[in-house]
């Protein structure tokens, strides 16, 4: 895993852009086309907007969704394919963007992404890490173990005062209690990941992430065994190391 600290959240939102354009481009000179994974959350400002900047033919990217919320619509100010259509799905004309539905049964949806994502190779994988170490919706203590992509998870108090803090949602209350995540062992598959934490309040995760030893109760210490992850923190963030 290789750190790269920038000065800014800005700063870092166009490095990390620039790199995950640059993996992209070389899958599709190679194959022909792309396949990433893309994240959400306040985290993914900067990139975002730096990445649909990127000179890229994205009528050869497929695009798989993260995680959602279960029992929120997509119109709830919440939602990630909000989020997501709004920051990235209808600025670029991807070849498909494969949403996770939150809003139907989440096992037959697991089963409806596992058949899509089963036999796909992942090019790129933009990630970020919660508060709480989690990468996806996989709070502590994360499955290592499980093979399935997508799984049901349940959010732990700190996952869920995170994005009540990011302001997503007015109460704890409105806070969804489960969610519908891609698993570990997906996001490990990746040929590579870029992994974008700007802020303060993600310093004490990251110290976590690279000091600790490799531990489903830092999710986000997995990454450390992956031989293509880049991740890309600002000054902040990067404070306790």
């Amino acid at each position: 895993m290789e750190v790269i600290i920038s000065k800014d959240k800005q700063e870092l939102g166009k490095k990390a852009a620039e790199k995950g354009a640059s993996l992209i481009r070389k899958a599709i000179l190679e194959n022909g086309e792309a396949n990433i994974i893309v994240a959400t959350g306040a985290s993914q400002f900067e990139m975002l907007t730096e990445l649909v900047k990127e000179d890229i033919d994205w009528s050869k990217v497929t695009a798989f969704h993260l995680d959602e919320y279960i029992g929120i619509p997509d119109t709830h100010p919440a939602s990630f394919r909000k989020y997501l259509k709004e920051r990235f799905a209808t600025i670029v004309p991807l070849k498909k963007f494969n949403y996770v539905n939150g809003d139907i049964d989440p096992k037959e949806e697991c089963e409806r992404l596992k058949k899509l994502i089963n036999n796909i190779s992942i090019d790129v994988t933009f990630l970020g890490i919660g508060e709480n170490s989690h990468i996806a919706f996989n709070d502590p203590p994360a499955d290592f173990e499980t093979k399935e992509p997508y799984l049901v998870v349940q959010l732990d108090a700190a996952c869920r005062q995170q994005q009540l803090g990011e302001g997503w949602f007015s109460t704890i209350d409105d806070v969804p209690m489960q969610a519908i995540s891609m698993s570990v062992s997906q996001i490990m598959k990746s040929k590579a990941i870029i992994c974008s934490v700007p802020d303060e309040r993600k310093a004490k995760a990251i110290k976590k992430t690279v000091d600790s030893p490799v531990s489903p109760m830092v999710p986000s210490s997995i990454l450390k065994e992956h031989k293509a992850t880049w991740l890309y923190l600002d000054k902040s963030s990067a404070s306790l190391l």
